[in-house]
């Protein structure tokens, strides 16, 4: 199984507990994208005047820079990689979301910063190169010896990246692509046959065959139900 069948089996398995973190819209950039992701809260949530507001700083702010971008959109794309029908998850956004994320709870800044600096840090330590020009293989080995954390006592650089590894999963799967992704439909209305009968039969229990034609006939399920001033329902 590929990195990407095993963490879809674990958000499947675990499908909204997994998903915890609330993060912005990917893939805005500059004044534009600050603009554009402000339309897209108005549009698509209710916010209140002061969430309005916070949202507005926060996407005006930049906190990473340049280089730890780039960094970051390698990184992501590594721990959650493309396969034939959909993107990575840079190719979605991600490090955009992480981005919004640092910024928004300022708790993440110091580990996510000093990680991608020790990522630097060990690729020029052991290769000669910065994390994002090493080669793909030197990068996986990087990653490999820090990916599976001491429960006791797990390093820095462990814990950082079991912070970048959640992120990174949260961002692509709360994100248009992850969602389709995951084959995920949200709530859909089934076909309701009433109450078993079997059911009735051990109440002592009964449908009225009027009321039965009316309420749970499958051809009417679109038609609204009509009651006249008695409160007797006639259609």
């Amino acid at each position: 199984m590929d990195r990407r069948k095993s963490i879809k089996s674990i958000i499947l398995g675990g499908v909204a507990g997994g998903l915890a973190i609330n993060g912005c819209k990917p893939g805005t950039e500059g004044e534009a994208g600050a603009a554009e992701a402000l339309v897209q809260e108005e549009k698509h949530f209710g916010r209140t005047p002061e969430e309005k507001e916070l949202l507005k700083k926060l996407h005006a702010e930049q906190f990473f820079n340049e280089h730890e971008m780039a960094t970051l959109g390698v990184l992501c794309a590594l721990i959650l990689p493309a396969n034939g029908t959909y993107g990575s998850a840079t190719d979605a956004g991600v490090p955009d979301f992480i981005e919004f994320m640092a910024k928004d709870i300022p708790a993440y800044q110091t580990p996510l910063q000093g990680g991608l600096m020790w990522l630097d840090h060990k690729s020029n330590k052991d290769y000669g190169v910065e994390f994002k020009t090493a080669t793909e293989a030197q990068q996986k080995e990087i990653l490999d010896a820090i990916a599976f954390p001491d429960k006791e006592n797990p390093t820095y650089e462990q814990q950082f990246f079991s912070l970048i590894r959640n992120l990174t999963v949260t961002g692509y799967y709360t994100s248009k692509e992850g969602i389709e992704d995951l084959g995920y439909k949200g709530n859909s209305p089934n076909v309701w046959d009433g109450v078993p009968e079997d059911v009735l039969a051990k109440h002592g229990k009964s449908y009225d065959p009027e009321w039965l034609a009316k309420c749970v006939d499958q051809s009417k399920r679109n038609e609204m139900a009509e009651w006249d001033d008695e409160g007797n329902l006639l259609t």
